[in-house]
Formats: C-alpha cells, structure tokens, sequence
C-alpha cells in the first residue's frame, strides 16, 4: 500500500472541508507540517477549529491562516510570538480555549487512547477550574478534562516510508505521535521518503497504520527567536 501523494493540495482535496476541526503537531514553528498549512490556506477551507499548542507567527505557520481570517477557534495553551492572534482573540474576532500544556497533550493522548475523561488537578484553584467537575482523591483535589479528537490531524516528521512509518527527529517530535492517533484521517509531511523496510522497526515511532495519506516537502528551518549570546 503506498500512502504518498505528491503534493500537499492533492492530499487535503476531498478530505479537508469548512467546519472542521483539525489538529495540527509542532512547538513553536518546531516540527510543525508548514507545507499542509500553506495547503489549506490555498484551499480556502473556512471555520475551522485548530488544535495546537500554538499558532506560529504573523507570517509563517499556522498564523497564515490567521491571516486570510480561516481559523474560527483555537485550542491551545500558548498565545506564543504572534501579535495577530493576540489582536484577533482580544478583538472577538477569534474564540480561544486556553489551557496548561500538558493537560493540552494529555486530553489529545486520552482522545487516541479512547480514555473519554480524567482527572488532574492542574488548574486547581484558578480559572482554569472554572465550571468543571471537582474530586478528591486521597487528600487532594482534582478537575475532570475531556478528551480531545479531531476530524483530521495534520503532522511532521523526518523520515516515513510509503507505508505510512514514520520517525521523528529529536524535539520536533513533540505533539505529533499523540496526534497520529487522535483523528479520524490522518495526513503526515516528510522531510525524507525512505524505501519500505529501511527503517529500523524498534525506532519508528508512528506505525503506518495511523496514517492515511503522506507528502514528502522541503522544510524552510526557521528560528523563532533568535538568542545571540555576547
């Protein structure tokens, strides 16, 4: 079975469709699938709920989409280095749901691990609680999360083959795996396409059988901040 399309527009065609949530990996504009991004900008797909940890910045990355206004809710934990998402959210012209990191990855990992709910209690005490079930456990308090899912997830990773099998490098590895299972479809971007059987079966980290559809695509490499030290 080969799952590698040739280009980004070819892959989203037919799958992406307005109203749709959509789940899209990286950390900052680390491992982040920009070519898929730049895809459904092309596409003019409207209304989308994203699920991310963050929306690039104002000219790369998921804040293009900010940009031709597709994006109708956010689901994150990091307004990060983008001025226009900040001006959208306290403008209205955007609805975001913030929330601490790691009860981002851990309510995506429970909707690929078909775990409904779970209780953490990160949050406690803040307005991160605000209207959400409390418990305790022990002497402790806990809130309930929900699991996340969505209708399309939209990853990066450094090699795959056309099975689907991919390996991420390093930190860009980051919210993708859990991504890769927490969707209905799920399109991956590569950096390098690598014959079926070279990989090294103890180091995949995404088994094909979660991906649907692959493109192969140079990555731009940008930095989001550059740190120079004296």
């Amino acid at each position: 079975m080969n799952k590698f399309i040739d280009a980004a527009v070819d892959a989203l065609s037919g799958v992406v469709k307005d109203g749709q949530t959509i789940m899209v990996g990286g950390f900052g504009l680390c491992g982040i699938p920009e070519n898929l991004i730049a895809a459904l900008k092309i596409l003019q797909v409207k209304d989308l709920t994203i699920i991310s940890n963050n929306c690039g910045v104002d000219d790369f990355g998921l804040g293009i989409l900010l940009q031709s206004k597709q994006i109708k809710k956010m689901i994150s934990s990091y307004v990060g280095e983008n001025k226009l998402f900040a001006q959208q959210v306290l403008s209205g012209e955007i609805e975001v749901e913030l929330m601490p990191q790691g009860t981002l990855a851990e309510r995506i990992r429970a909707g690929g691990a078909g775990i409904p709910a779970f209780y953490t209690p990160t949050g406690i005490g803040t307005v991160v609680a605000a209207g959400k079930e409390h418990k305790k456990f022990g002497n402790k308090e806990y809130i309930m999360e929900h699991w996340l899912k969505a209708d399309i997830s939209l990853i990066k990773a450094w090699k795959g083959d056309a099975f689907g099998n991919l390996v991420y490098r390093k930190s860009a590895r980051n919210f993708n795996p859990i991504m890769a299972t927490a969707a209905e479809r799920v399109i991956a971007e590569v950096e390098e396409l690598v014959p079926v059987g070279s990989l090294d079966q103890d180091l995949i980290h995404t088994p094909g059988i979660y991906i649907d559809k692959m493109i192969q695509a140079k990555s731009e490499k940008r930095i989001e901040k550059v740190r120079l030290a004296a």
